[in-house]
């Protein structure tokens, strides 16, 4: 099987210097045009048969395009939702800072700031992820746009990483990350490919 994770095309948050999380922003113009070019480059390379996507504006909008050209109906789930960063969401980044700091070394199972903690945050990938497989054939090929935060911890999923793992990776606006399952092995084929929206 192959799972295609997809990260939502330029949101209004990206110019506004705000946190996004949950703050639900819609594409900017610049965002519509990589949705579209991303949903091109998809139908042209893949063979998708299902698309889930977040329920978030920018993630939703993006997975539309994709399902426009390749007349796949849209999964919407609420579990492929950004972080839930309860507080801070859509606050400017500096009055964020100063309202609410950053506290380190937080346990996993807790949280600051009305947000969910790390653990809740990889419980819903972990779901997501096995949700996905269980539902997709081996020969199939499945597309799930949703955010940069909720990329990695799919990715962290994916591979088995520990819930309090400090690696990240990284994903531009409507980057492709491919994977494959095969005979149980799991490979990362491509990562946060974005060729598909090259001067745009």
């Amino acid at each position: 099987m192959r799972i295609l994770v997809i990260r939502h095309g330029e949101s209004e948050a990206d110019l506004l210097n705000v946190h996004e999380g949950r703050a639900d922003f819609e594409l900017t113009v610049r965002g519509h045009r990589q949705a579209a070019a991303m949903a091109r480059y998809v139908k042209e390379n893949y063979d998708v048969t299902a698309i889930y996507c977040s329920t978030l504006k920018r993630a939703y909008q993006t997975a539309g395009y994709l399902s426009e050209e390749t007349g796949i109906p849209l999964t919407p789930e609420e579990k492929l939702m950004e972080f839930n960063n309860g507080l801070i969401a859509g606050l400017e980044r500096s009055v964020a800072s100063e309202k609410y700091p950053m506290v380190k070394n937080l346990p996993v199972h807790a949280s600051v700031y009305e947000q969910e903690s790390v653990l809740e945050f990889r419980c819903r990938a972990d779901y997501m992820l096995s949700k996905i497989v269980s539902e997709t054939a081996p020969d199939a090929t499945v597309a799930v746009v949703t955010h940069g935060g909720m990329a990695n911890q799919l990715y962290r999923a994916f591979l088995r990483l520990p819930i309090d793992s400090d690696i990240r990776f990284a994903t531009g606006d409507t980057g492709i990350h491919e994977w494959r399952i095969d005979d149980g092995r799991r490979m990362v084929v491509k990562a946060n490919s974005t060729e598909h929206a090259q001067g745009i």
